[in-house]
């Protein structure tokens, strides 16, 4: 995999080199909540820039159905990367149009466009290779090179992401060449205690994750909705709480096998429950009653882990050597549940370990409550391609980079 820095050896003065980054960030109407992952795509986009490129940025954003809408523009990501690089950031009002084209053309050396939304075409994320081959012909008309730095869509076989970098030189950013290098110590270089604390809302997306690392972690610790489906699977009531009872026999085979393996299996001993699920917008008071893991009441709802569950999950991460968390353990957007959260967090904070933010919600829960991202190992800018890469799955993008 050619590396950003071979590219500026070899020279980019004068050249468009098309950058796909992830600028998927949570709005709120028109205000960025979490700009993590532009802050991410920075470095690459400065280097480029400051070597004569002219850089064509382009990223998706949300889930549009494959035409234009106006609730899913890159507008904002557009005016937050100017913002960061400290210069002006033209802007494409569509992904292959005339406003593009028009867009690059203007380019001059060391200048910087975003694109419109890639998904507000349908060949971006088409099932159809002809389809999706078509779109990336369209973006290869755009430049002269290619740099893959959208970590969190590499596990998409999407038109940008992999079509593309057939068609165009190519090389890896900055960005996924530090992702490729942490997860390569969580898989090939792990200093042990190996640590696991995976959370959120469905143990469905967890479950390839942990059949892989039921062979590769010395404790995996369960929060968040999936805990609930660990629950019901020992037998215990789980009230309303978020349940896949579908999956009840595969959790119970996973923790058999974790036994036989010597695999720590730990569960929430206390939760947080309520018989209705809080406020996000007005964040009122919720008046949650803490209860033991085995004592919910049929008709409340579990929340977050309870203080001794805190206390518990602290415990396990405190002599850990590597610690890779995914997941919040509570609906963390509401104040009187983001305690759970907070504690695996600073757990993180305070533990000598190699510590990895797996991405997504975990990622911006840690700004939101306000944690300094420089007290942890790494923050991961890709939830899903995170858990993918820790399956042992080959991710689309990543291979496309591959010479």
């Amino acid at each position: 995999m050619k590396t950003i820095d071979e590219l500026l050896h070899e020279g980019v003065e004068g050249k468009r080199v098309f950058v796909r980054a992830d600028l998927n960030v949570p709005l709120d109407g028109t205000t960025i909540t979490d700009d993590g992952r532009i802050r991410a795509v920075v470095p690459t986009v400065k280097a480029l820039a400051d070597a004569g490129a002219r850089v064509v940025v382009a990223s998706h954003l949300g889930r549009p159905k494959g035409a234009p809408d106006p609730a899913f523009s890159l507008a904002p990501a557009a005016a937050r990367l100017g913002e960061l690089l400290g210069t002006e950031v033209a802007f494409a009002t569509d992904t292959v149009g005339d406003s593009a084209t028009a867009t690059v053309a203007g380019l001059v050396d060391g200048r910087v466009a975003v694109i419109e939304n890639l998904r507000f075409n349908a060949g971006e994320t088409s099932k159809d290779d002809a389809e999706r081959g078509a779109f990336a012909d369209r973006l290869a008309a755009l430049a002269d090179l290619y740099v893959g730095d959208g970590f969190g869509a590499v596990h998409r076989k999407h038109a940008s992401v992999f079509d593309l970098p057939a068609r165009l030189p190519h090389a890896a950013g900055y960005l996924i060449g530090t992702e490729v290098g942490v997860l390569r110590k969580l898989t090939d270089d792990v200093q042990r205690p190996y640590v696991v604390a995976l959370g959120g809302a469905k143990v469905s997306d967890k479950l390839g994750v942990i059949d892989h690392l039921l062979d590769k972690a010395d404790r995996i610790l369960i929060g968040g909705g999936m805990a609930y489906t660990f629950l019901k699977a020992q037998g215990h009531e789980v009230g309303i709480s978020l349940l896949q009872e579908d999956q009840v026999p595969a959790v119970q085979d996973y923790l058999k096998r974790a036994e036989e393996r010597g695999v720590e299996f730990v569960l929430p001993v206390d939760v947080l429950v309520s018989p209705e699920f809080p406020d996000l917008k007005t964040k009122a008071p919720a008046h949650p009653t803490t209860v033991a893991a085995d004592a919910i009441p049929a008709d409340e709802e579990g929340l977050d882990i309870g203080p001794e569950t805190r206390k518990l999950y602290a415990s396990k991460v405190a002599d850990a050597g590597t610690v890779f968390w995914n997941g919040p353990m509570g609906v963390f957007e509401h104040p009187d549940y983001a305690e759970g959260t907070r504690a695996v967090a600073q757990a993180l904070v305070d533990s000598p370990a190699f510590t990895v933010v797996g991405g997504g919600d975990s990622a911006a829960a840690v700004r939101i409550l306000g944690f300094d991202e420089k007290a942890f190992g790494h923050i991961s800018t890709g939830g899903g391609a995170s858990l993918e890469y820790l399956e042992g799955k080959t991710l689309p993008g990543l291979a496309a980079l591959e010479d």
